[in-house]
Formats: C-alpha cells, structure tokens, sequence
C-alpha cells in the first residue's frame, strides 16, 4: 500500500466520523424519536435532593423532594429504606443539587481539618 491509500482511508473515517458527529447533533436538537418530555431535559425537574447525612461509612441518609413532598431513605450497600413519606416541604429548605454537595462537602472539610476552599485551614 502506498501513501495515497493511507489518506484516503484518514479522509473517509473522517468523514464518516463527521457524519455520525452531524447525525447526533441533529437528533439531539431536533428531538428525533424523543418525547416531548424527555426533549425538556430539565425544565421543571420534579426531583430534588434536599440534603444529605453520612451516618456511618456505609449508610447515608437522604431527603428527596417531590413536587410539595419530602422523603426521607437511607442507602446503604444492601439497599435502600425509606424512613418516611410524606414530609410536608418547607420553600426555606430547598436547595440545588449542586448547593446540597457544596455544603456537604465543605461539612466534611470541617471534620477531616482539610483546608476551605478559600484555603484557610479549618479551626
């Protein structure tokens, strides 16, 4: 085989590669086959994780939020409890998912004495 060869094959998985790259940029945009409401992706999420608790090194407790409701489960590596349903939601309580870790993780910070991200060591 000779040079020529080589590049064209180099130029058509690039181009078959550029067409399967337009494919799923189209069914990603124009919703292909989709539901509606899987087209959403996010919009008016009716599940939030509210907060988390490590009780030991393998249970976690957890309160979900759906729509108006809480729940209360615990995870842990044999499976899931649920604790308790129907936990009336306060709107102060509510949070992000990514405001949720945050805090959970600057918590754990505080109990390992690992420097804050502002990098001032813990008291």
């Amino acid at each position: 085989m000779d040079l020529s060869n080589y590049l064209r094959f180099v130029l058509a998985l690039t181009f078959v590669l550029g067409l399967i790259g337009l494919v799923a940029v189209l069914v990603r945009r124009y919703g292909f086959g989709l539901s509606p409401a899987a087209m959403r992706k996010g919009m008016d999420r009716r599940l939030k994780l509210v907060e988390t608790l490590a009780l030991d090194a393998k249970r976690r407790a957890v309160l979900l939020r759906r729509d108006d409701v809480e729940h209360l489960v615990i995870l842990g590596v044999n499976g899931e409890t649920v604790v308790e349903t129907g936990i009336p939601a306060k709107p102060e309580t509510a949070q992000t998912f990514d405001e949720t870790l945050r805090s959970t993780h600057e918590r754990d910070d505080l109990h390992t004495g690992a420097p804050a991200p502002d990098g001032k060591a813990a008291p």
